[in-house]
């Protein structure tokens, strides 16, 4: 064992946390429930690296066992690729293959033009992954274009999808999974409510994203989850003369086999990709570009408060941290304020104004920190520990992120709860509606 082998031993590392000397950490690039995800190079040349604490995960270690196994089994062209993992008394660490040429709207965007044909080979390239996975009994479950990530800057560049966090591998081919999983908008009918799911599920979100890149919009457009679900319910698929007069029927019907309500009759991977739209010969020349580019600004305004999260933690982080070991640390529930799920309790049940929690929480009234964080220059603070004011200023600058991320945690409480709540009379109801019909 080396020298640093045993004193990780002796500080009560893991054995695989020698690896992480291995890698120089970077930028953050994103920061989700349970951690951050980071870039960094390494021997092999730069990756991304998932950083998950394990108090984040504390009773469900088994779903980070469960994504690492499911990532060293998979190697296709279009699925990103595991590079390795490790462990530390409080995280763990998975390395991947880093993305860098954007999100699939965002680059589509730059294009000069984007056709109904160039589409139908983007969904191609993305069912290919779709049926790869379904081929090996694995459902992602969180098929959305924010996890549709070119590998390069190149024109010729790759697709690749990204996360799978919350993907399952079924023991068997016909077994469902029960839980609420995916992102609004895109789950299909039956994860909604409850009833059961499985790799029809993945075909529905791929109807949603398919539809939405040719037109520049969703085919579901309800705001809150029961009217969502009683539209897709519903399965009235609109095609508007007005951003639809230009793409052929072929790429409607297409739509419509995925966008089937009944997911026992939806197109299955291996069908779809037998459709004659994706062989792109009836496929037009019809340019989308000016409906996905406003797309991309209805998104942008919808994503608009959480980017500000996001953006907030991301500063927290930078000037909270004294090394790059805490950095991924302050990400933590545990280092927000403890009162954060209360407040949101109170707003909720108050009925109060979720969008001015000012008036209800006085302590959230902060300085608004774009003004203060903007104009901060890394070595702030650093090397100035006899400075009074150069102390002041930093920890000063702590309590205003600190503040800022406590109001954008609590709307998200906010917002988890009502969206609770909203799924609960749904099931209600349903059950309501079941027994009503079995008393008939």
């Amino acid at each position: 064992m080396s020298f640093s082998g045993m004193l990780n031993k002796l500080q009560g590392q893991p054995e695989s946390y020698e690896k992480k000397s291995l890698y120089r950490f970077g930028r953050t690039l994103g920061a989700g429930t349970y951690g951050i995800v980071r870039e960094a190079d390494s021997p092999q040349g730069k990756c991304a690296v998932k950083i998950i604490l394990k108090k984040n995960v504390r009773g469900n270690e088994q779903m980070v066992y469960d994504e690492l196994e499911l990532l060293q089994k998979l190697n296709y062209p279009n699925i990103v690729h595991f590079r390795d993992w490790f462990e530390s008394r409080d995280k763990y660490y998975i390395v991947t293959e880093l993305a860098t040429g954007g999100e699939l709207f965002d680059r589509i965007c730059e294009y000069g033009k984007f056709t109904e044909k160039d589409a139908s080979q983007t969904i191609r390239q993305i069912l290919g992954a779709v049926h790869y996975l379904h081929d090996r009994n694995i459902v992602h479950r969180d098929l959305k274009p924010e996890n549709l990530l070119y590998l390069t800057s190149d024109s010729q560049s790759s697709l690749v999808l990204a996360d799978f966090g919350i993907a399952k591998m079924l023991e068997h081919s016909s077994d469902v999974l029960t839980s609420m999983a995916g992102s609004f908008g895109y789950a299909a009918p039956e994860v909604m409510l409850k009833e059961g799911h499985g790799k029809p599920a993945d075909m529905w979100s791929m109807g949603v994203i398919t539809y939405t890149l040719l037109c520049g919009y969703s085919p579901f457009r309800s705001e809150n989850l029961p009217d969502l679900i009683e539209e897709c319910r519903g399965g009235h698929v609109q095609f508007h003369s007005r951003y639809w007069g230009g793409v052929s029927e072929d790429a409607k019907d297409f739509i419509k086999t995925l966008l089937n309500p009944d997911q026992n009759s939806r197109a299955t991977a291996e069908e779809a990709l037998e459709h004659r739209w994706l062989k792109g010969d009836t496929a037009t020349d019809y340019n989308l570009l000016p409906e996905i580019k406003a797309y991309m600004a209805r998104a942008r305004l919808r994503r608009g408060i959480e980017i500000i999260k996001l953006a907030n933690r991301i500063e927290a982080l930078k000037m909270q941290e004294d090394d790059e070991d805490d950095e991924d640390e302050s990400i933590s529930k545990g280092d927000l304020p403890s009162n954060a799920g209360e407040a949101a309790k109170q707003a909720v049940h108050g009925n109060k104004n979720t969008n001015d929690l000012s008036s209800t929480f006085p302590s959230l009234s902060v300085t608004d920190p774009s003004g203060g964080v903007g104009d901060t220059k890394e070595g702030d603070g650093e090397g100035s520990g006899s400075l009074p004011g150069g102390t002041r200023k930093k920890r000063s600058l702590s309590r205003i992120a600190r503040g800022a991320i406590f109001r954008e945690v609590v709307l998200a409480k906010v917002r988890e709860m009502k969206q609770e709540q909203e799924t609960k009379n749904v099931e209600r109801e349903a059950i309501a509606r079941a027994e009503a019909g079995n008393h008939q």
